[in-house]
């Protein structure tokens, strides 16, 4: 009755897979991290101080300005909004 959670990096010593395969080049590469631009960073600001939530259509509109994907503007949202209940 020994259930995983599915995730690749779960073994069975509690050991991490991804340490044993840090070295090798099989498994898959993660994505390289975004630096996001000073400008781009300014406008994601200004746009949360307005709305902390993006609906589909401000996403997809804020993401062509940007010249982002509209993932990764989801995903800065996220962050952003765990880093403001972090200093609360």
């Amino acid at each position: 009755a020994d259930e995983s959670s599915g995730y690749e990096s779960e073994s069975a010593g509690g050991e991490r897979a991804g340490a044993a395969a840090a070295g090798g080049t099989r498994g898959r590469q993660r994505r390289a991290r975004t630096a996001f631009t000073s400008e781009q960073v300014c406008r994601l600001e200004k746009t949360f101080q307005r709305q902390k939530y993006l609906g589909a259509t401000e996403r997809r509109k804020l993401a062509a300005a940007l010249q982002l994907s509209e993932i990764q503007i989801k995903t800065w949202f996220q962050n952003r909004r765990m880093k403001l209940k972090r200093q609360i």
